[in-house]
């Protein structure tokens, strides 16, 4: 019965990582672009949506759609007025 319930809890934190990983879509950060690339403070909406992105951004950095967007000095300042931790990626 231990070796079942050990097993079984593997087996969600596997799901839920699977899960967080999913979550990754570039899209998001499209309701954030008109804030980094002019001085235009972030949307409630775009915060919302960069802070879902958090844990991606270096993943989504380097999407060919909406990744060049991320290296622009407006997506840290983005991230800051967002609460974001804008992540040093490799």
């Amino acid at each position: 019965m231990q070796c079942f319930i050990g097993a079984l809890m593997v087996l969600l934190l596997s799901v839920g990582h699977i899960e967080a990983q999913s979550r990754c879509d570039p899209v998001e950060i499209s309701w954030c672009l008109q804030s980094i690339v002019s001085n235009i403070p972030p949307s409630r909406e775009c915060c919302q949506k960069f802070k879902g992105q958090e844990s991606c951004l270096c993943r989504e950095k380097g999407d060919p759609t909406f990744g060049g967007y991320l290296g622009l000095p407006g997506a840290q300042r983005v991230a800051a007025a967002c609460g974001v931790r804008y992540p040093r990626c490799n």
